[in-house]
């Protein structure tokens, strides 16, 4: 479920209400039912009990959003928060090895000094044995992975709140404002720069870029799909995925804010309102389009695509075909994650800090396991088997599926 800190208001917008059933206005009648209330969680019968190995505190994102997840490389496990901290944990043992401050000492901090958050949104990534974070102070920081030492750090237009994307020494992030912009994952250096028209009201959040077989996949705020030479930003194809019906802007709102997926040689793609489409990577010929919104994270295993929407519902959709193969609607309004596959089953996080399971063939809740109340808020990260979630206040778990 969508609050007021997930949209971006022009200056004459003062207010506006998103409702999960589709963007419409609010109801000021008392005794309607609010379609926004949070379902209750039902009973279920475990097949199995989830086993932390470890779980280590930390500081979290708050009730900002934000879509910072763990990102697992080199024997360790990386995370961050909000405020400025970027930690290392032994991926077995979940003991900190390293944590880097990213805040910056506040120019009018006077006589007692005072740090300036940092905000970081964006990542982590890995790559070139480096930690790359991006932040809504239109900041990239490029990280030692061993150490946490700052290697560089680079200035874009706009925020960056979604993960930027690593492949052949390149870096490339994507802002608010529009801007998607490559670095030399090296030493920092510009590599190319465009500029995309972004509406005049947008949900909060945009689409982390994707990279594969020498192209740059985004999605954009008006519902579109492009992509771009990693080399030199050339523009290649288009293709629309959003679809606007309203007369309002804001029942116009159609942005791509989950990141592409890219399998094999086939585009997968999702608008905030519109449709889940396949798409061929080199030509950009639409191969199928099915009415679906989200803006959570897409996964997929085997020929299956599971999608989390705009409600909370869960889906698994048949990756050739776009054919619905069951759904989960137990969740409604629960702030759900996109779903992380693991073993034979998809995992997903609510706003509660509730962890599901769910069968992959049949869409059975099987098995759930609590972090902590204060929420999980991005789609959980699998590695080797092992699941790791990150709470909003900060609290970090490896967990073991029997």
């Amino acid at each position: 479920m969508l609050n007021f800190k997930d949209i971006i208001f022009n200056k004459k917008l003062l207010f506006a209400c998103f409702l999960a059933t589709g963007l419409m206005a609010c109801s000021s009648t008392d005794d309607e039912i609010d379609e926004t209330e949070p379902v209750e969680l039902t009973e279920i019968t475990p097949l199995f009990t989830p086993q932390v190995l470890w779980d280590e505190g930390g500081e979290g994102v708050g009730d900002y959003f934000s879509r910072l997840k763990a990102k697992v490389a080199y024997g360790k496990v990386y995370s961050a928060s909000r405020e400025g901290f970027v930690y290392a944990h032994d991926s077995a043992s979940g003991e900190q090895v390293w944590k880097t401050d990213l805040r910056e000492k506040s120019a009018d901090s006077g006589f007692f000094t005072s740090l300036k958050p940092a905000l970081i949104s964006g990542g982590p990534i890995t790559g070139i044995s480096k930690v790359f974070v991006g932040s809504e102070n239109g900041k990239v920081f490029a990280l030692d992975a061993e150490t946490g030492e700052v290697s560089w750090q680079a200035k874009v237009k706009g925020e960056v709140i979604s993960a930027p994307a690593f492949d052949a020494g390149t870096v490339v992030v994507n802002t608010v404002s529009g801007v998607l912009k490559a670095f030399n994952a090296t030493n920092g250096e510009v590599q190319w720069q465009i500029e995309q028209d972004v509406p005049p009201l947008t949900l909060r959040g945009v689409s982390a870029p994707s990279i594969a077989a020498g192209g740059v996949v985004v999605g954009a705020a008006d519902g579109s799909l492009a992509i771009y030479i990693l080399e030199n930003g050339q523009q290649g194809w288009t293709s629309e995925v959003g679809e606007a019906t309203g007369s309002t802007e804001l029942e116009r709102v159609i942005d791509i804010d989950s990141q592409p997926l890219i399998y094999g040689d086939i585009v997968y793609a999702v608008s905030s309102r519109g449709h889940l489409v396949a798409i061929e990577l080199r030509t950009g010929r639409m191969l199928w389009k099915r009415q679906y919104s989200s803006y959570r994270q897409l996964s997929i295993s085997g020929n299956t695509i599971f999608l989390t929407d705009v409600k909370g519902h869960i889906y698994a959709v048949d990756r050739i075909n776009g054919l619905e193969r069951w759904s989960q609607q137990s969740f409604t309004n629960r702030g759900v994650t996109g779903p992380a596959v693991l073993k034979n089953y998809v995992v997903v996080g609510d706003f509660e800090g509730y962890l599901h399971w769910l069968d992959q063939e049949t869409g059975d809740i099987v098995s759930r396991h609590h972090v902590d109340g204060s929420g999980i808020f991005s789609t959980p990260t699998v590695a080797d088997e092992i699941l790791y979630v990150q709470s909003r206040d900060g609290d970090l778990q490896a967990i073991k599926t029997p």
